[in-house]
């Protein structure tokens, strides 16, 4: 449960997680004191705990909305323009322009890989959005790193036989836990797995936006194991191709995946013998063959297992596993019955 006794002066939020703490500390030090306040009077009248909190949407003159796991919280405050823009202020550290290339693609990643999504007025020249303008909401959406969570598919990633793992694609609508469970899946191949004689191995991560270690100064703040090297801030292709010519990983890995310029260099990393960990937004295999990216390496059979997340069950469950069978070229479906789907 959350003790707020000094909650609206910004100082601190004393929690009894510690990464609740760290979480809402982050986060509401951009928020103006009137809303802090609003928000501390609910949570504490309500005895609610934040160990769920997952987003903080915010909204020109509507009210500020807190989701925690499948509840909504209202918070009775209608956000006017210039909070907003005071909001925007605090997450760029009172330089909006120095985050422009991340405004211009809708998010601004804050320590601790959270990620604050941006709409407004989109600025267009040459048929690129060079700006966005009177901005209207802001979502935060709040990183955070579970210790296990990968386990239930652990053992459909890993290959004890070769002490490697099989290239794998993780498939989720928004929000259900893809990175989440990604994050993890990378400290444990990292770190090994003593229970299953899975020694440790090299892995190289793209974290385009800053969700999976959290770098700051160069530090990750996330848990991704000791022999995990990680290149932010840039695309993907570019980060996947630098990381297999200069740090030799047994494993790359790359969140939400899907234009042509990834697919050449995952292919690039899977010729050079790398396996990878990838994930991508769909809800069913027609979904993802729909993007011509990753159709291609689906047709390709660039992915040893793809594996889809539930969102109707329980946060980061498992809805469907399909490995290859390289000698058919047909993708099984693993379960009980082990029935065969050709896609």
């Amino acid at each position: 449960m959350l003790n707020t006794s000094v909650f609206g002066s910004k100082k601190y939020i004393k929690a009894y997680n510690i990464n609740i703490m760290i979480n809402i500390n982050n986060i509401l030090r951009c928020f103006p004191n009137n809303a802090i306040k609003k928000i501390d009077e609910y949570f504490v009248k309500n005895n609610i705990s934040l160990n769920y909190l997952e987003e903080i949407r915010i909204r020109v003159n509507r009210p500020i909305i807190m989701k925690l796991g499948q509840a909504e919280i209202i918070i009775e405050y209608n956000v006017t323009s210039d909070e907003i823009l005071e909001i925007l202020q605090q997450i760029c550290d009172n330089s909006i322009y120095s985050y422009q290339n991340q405004i211009v693609n809708g998010y601004i990643t804050l320590k601790g890989g959270h990620r604050v999504g941006i709409t407004g007025n989109g600025v267009i020249k040459d048929g690129k959005v060079i700006n966005l303008s009177y901005i209207s909401s802001l979502n935060f959406r709040i990183a955070k790193q579970i210790l296990g969570v990968s386990d239930k598919i652990l053992k459909y990633v890993i290959n004890i036989e070769e002490n490697n793992i099989y290239s794998t694609l993780i498939v989720s609508s928004p929000g259900v836990g893809k990175t989440t469970i990604l994050r993890d899946l990378i400290r444990r191949i990292s770190n090994g797995i003593e229970n299953l004689h899975f020694k440790g191995i090299n892995v190289g991560v793209v974290d385009e936006r800053g969700e999976i270690g959290a770098m700051y100064r160069g530090v990750p703040q996330n848990d991704v194991g000791v022999r995990t090297d990680i290149i932010d801030g840039i695309t993907k292709h570019l980060g996947l191709t630098m990381l297999i010519r200069s740090m030799s990983p047994k494993v790359i890995v790359a969140d939400e995946i899907g234009s042509m310029e990834d697919v050449e260099a995952i292919r690039y990393g899977i010729c050079c013998g790398i396996k990878g960990i990838f994930t991508a937004h769909g809800s069913s295999i027609e979904d993802i063959r729909l993007n011509p990216a990753l159709n291609k390496l689906i047709e390709s059979y660039c992915f040893e297992r793809i594996i889809f997340l539930s969102d109707k069950k329980e946060k980061c469950g498992i809805e469907k596993i399909y490995g290859l069978n390289k000698e058919e070229k047909l993708y099984v479906q693993i379960k009980s019955d082990e029935s065969i789907y050709n896609f």
